[in-house]
């Protein structure tokens, strides 16, 4: 009779468990892999989006400013930042210059006052003594637009300094007039004539002592240039 009620107790028990662990099932419906799997990263990110989504995403397109041409003839007023002369420019030496005047083609505005421009020698030469006074050529190569240097062709500026013959002759003319006189008061006559010799050879000494003529190109000095060609840019 105690055997059968030890097995009575033991059947209880086991039946106790059996629905004990359906009733853990029934809360708890997830299976063994998924328990087992760890938890997914993009789950855990709201929002989150895949390769694939990005390679779906629509782009803006990129757009392009107009092309607008700056006819040749434009005139291009600038201001020197660089001095330069003929008597230590060197061919092909470049200078800095700043646009005088705002630069607007057909009520658009393209270059504002200020901006940069670069110019360079094109042509030099130094005063020699009492013939060929110095000279200098200039022209612009570049114009800031947009803060890209623009490549241009213009026209050149040239200067050039005044002849010497006209200075030479007052020298010696003034020299030999000194000498005459000299000549006169020390005996007239063939004094005079020495006199005025040595005059004209002082004169010509003077010339060569002072005969240079170079010119130069001052900062801040005010020039004009013209396109030669048209200058194509994106207004």
């Amino acid at each position: 009779m105690k055997l059968k009620w030890q097995f009575v107790q033991l059947l209880a028990a086991l039946l106790g468990l059996g629905l004990l662990g359906f009733c853990i099932s029934r809360s708890y419906p997830v299976s063994s892999a998924e328990a087992a799997a760890p938890p997914s990263r993009d789950a855990q990110i709201p929002f989150r989006h895949s390769a694939s989504d990005s390679d779906t995403e629509t782009k803006l397109p990129t757009v392009t400013p107009p092309e607008l041409t700056i006819p040749a003839g434009t005139a291009l007023e600038i201001r020197m930042q660089t001095a330069l002369s003929s008597a230590s420019a060197s061919l092909g030496e470049h200078f800095d210059a700043l646009l005088e005047e705002p630069l607007v083609i057909n009520d658009k505005f393209v270059a504002p006052r200020g901006a940069e421009v670069t110019g360079w020698v094109v042509a030099v030469r130094r005063s020699g003594r009492l013939h060929n006074p110095g000279y200098l050529r200039i022209t612009l190569i570049s114009l800031n637009l947009h803060g890209q240097a623009m490549p241009v062709h213009t026209s050149s500026v040239f200067v050039q300094a005044g002849s010497h013959k006209k200075r030479n002759w007052a020298l010696i003319g003034g020299g030999s007039g000194a000498g005459a006189l000299i000549g006169a008061l020390t005996g007239g006559g063939k004094g005079a004539l020495i006199g005025g010799a040595i005059g004209a050879g002082a004169g010509t000494g003077a010339a060569l002592a002072t005969g240079k003529k170079d010119v130069g190109i001052a900062a801040e000095r005010r020039l004009t240039f013209r396109l030669t060609e048209p200058l194509v840019t994106h207004g």
